[in-house]
């Protein structure tokens, strides 16, 4: 399956801003931030088509996958 993954903040380092991706069906968004080695405890928020979702949620062809990082400062 084809899915768009953006990612933003410090995860775009090394990496991209926004790219389509082949993956199996039945991949969840834990399977791509293992694949872009992204440190889950930098992980913050994780939008599947714009809506809140886990890292467990299984994707489904044609989804963009949102990767934020925690946001520090004040």
């Amino acid at each position: 399956m084809q899915i768009t993954v953006s990612l933003h903040g410090i995860f775009r380092i090394d990496r991209f801003k926004k790219e389509m991706c082949e993956y199996p069906d039945g991949s969840s968004a834990q399977r791509v931030i293992d694949d872009l080695q992204i440190p889950i405890q930098l992980l913050g928020i994780v939008l599947i088509n714009g809506i809140h979702a886990k890292a467990e949620d299984i994707l489904q062809s044609g989804d963009t996958l949102m990767l934020l990082p925690l946001l520090e400062g004040g």
